[in-house]
């Protein structure tokens, strides 16, 4: 398994400023794959304007109704999921931290920059090393593999970590579709973390919006860690208005699945099968990855690339023209790469 280097921060998808910049093509001109954000999100209304004059409140009913969403006992808000990423490797002592890979890179990093021994481990690998470590790091489903835990096998790992003071931390940035599938109900249990986001399934990450859940100790602990007004006072409005909406939640877990499987079958008829996914993004492994990675770039088209193992994660498109956009790139591409083959 590759061991980032702490000095080094991980990439992420979105550098669509970056892409500009190197491939000559103007903004307006691509199309954003890169990142798993549904590209249909949650309608913004008109925002009042007296939230922009007032500081955040924590006692704006935006915790309760997330407490209903996600149907938790304790919940807190916080300024994205990567808040908590960010925070957590410094309420610990030095530990023995293993973390899934392939996996969202922050998570090894960020325990890594704290002083943490940090092991990843392939799913096969967890049981194994169980008894050598401390905290446990999963991310379900995974990004970007789309690899799925369930309940009761996490359930397990909690246990047995939790025997030894030790912590299951559970990344759900993307369970919002399959929502029977989140280990949130049970997050008041000692030893147990489970992070959520508005931002990819709601389409919102430009709010910079997520939720910590655990037992009320330890998110007391990570309070005094953040301090006050963590979350703007419009992103903490416009984030209770979507979690409210329960009809736009329905026909968007429906919409989202029929594209995500519409995606996988394009990628399919143009000799990219995918490995892995969610019901907002396919994965594929494929050797010449970097390579078609660029390809779809100079026609405008930008995906997520991954070294290790050599793969590209592709987001939905958000229109009928990015549909199309996306296949007639694919098809060049992939003649392309099929010449490489033949070399």
């Amino acid at each position: 398994m590759p061991h980032s280097d702490v000095l080094k921060s991980p990439f992420h998808g979105g550098q669509l400023n970056a892409a500009v910049k190197k491939y000559n093509i103007s903004l307006e001109k691509w199309i954003d794959l890169s990142t798993g954000i549904n590209p249909i999100g949650w309608p913004i209304p008109e925002i009042p304007k007296a939230v922009y004059q007032r500081l955040p409140e924590d006692n704006d009913e935006l915790t309760s109704v997330a407490r209903r969403y996600y149907k938790a006992k304790n919940v807190m808000a916080i300024s994205g999921s990567q808040a908590a990423i960010q925070v957590l490797p410094l309420l610990r002592n030095h530990s023995r931290v293993g973390v899934v890979f392939p996996g969202y890179q922050e998570h090894a990093h960020c325990w890594r920059s704290a002083g943490h021994h940090v092991q990843l481990l392939a799913d096969e690998d967890i049981e194994a090393n169980l008894e050598e470590i401390d905290v446990l790091v999963v991310i379900n489903p995974n990004n970007p593999t789309g690899q799925s835990y369930t309940v009761e096998q996490l359930e397990k790992w909690h246990s047995h970590l939790a025997q030894r003071d030790g912590w299951l931390i559970v990344d759900e940035a993307f369970m919002d579709c399959e929502p029977e599938n989140s280990l949130v109900s049970l997050s008041h249990k000692k030893g147990l973390i489970v992070l959520r986001s508005i931002g990819k399934f709601f389409g919102l990450a430009g709010l910079r919006v997520g939720f910590i859940f655990s037992e009320q100790g330890l998110l007391d602990r990570f309070a005094q860690k953040i301090g006050p007004w963590a979350i703007s006072n419009p992103s903490r409005y416009i984030s209770r208005l979507a979690l409210l909406d329960t009809s736009w939640h329905k026909k968007t877990r429906d919409e989202l699945k029929s594209r995500s499987i519409r995606l996988g079958r394009l990628m399919s008829e143009n000799g990219l099968p995918a490995h892995g996914g969610t019901h907002l993004f396919q994965w594929i492994c494929h050797r010449y990855a970097s390579e078609i990675h660029d390809l779809l770039a100079n026609r405008g088209v930008l995906v997520r690339l991954f070294e290790e193992p050599s793969s590209l994660r592709f987001g939905l498109p958000e229109d009928e023209n990015a549909w199309a956009h996306l296949k007639k790139s694919l098809q060049n591409a992939m003649y392309k790469v099929e010449s490489l083959t033949r070399i």
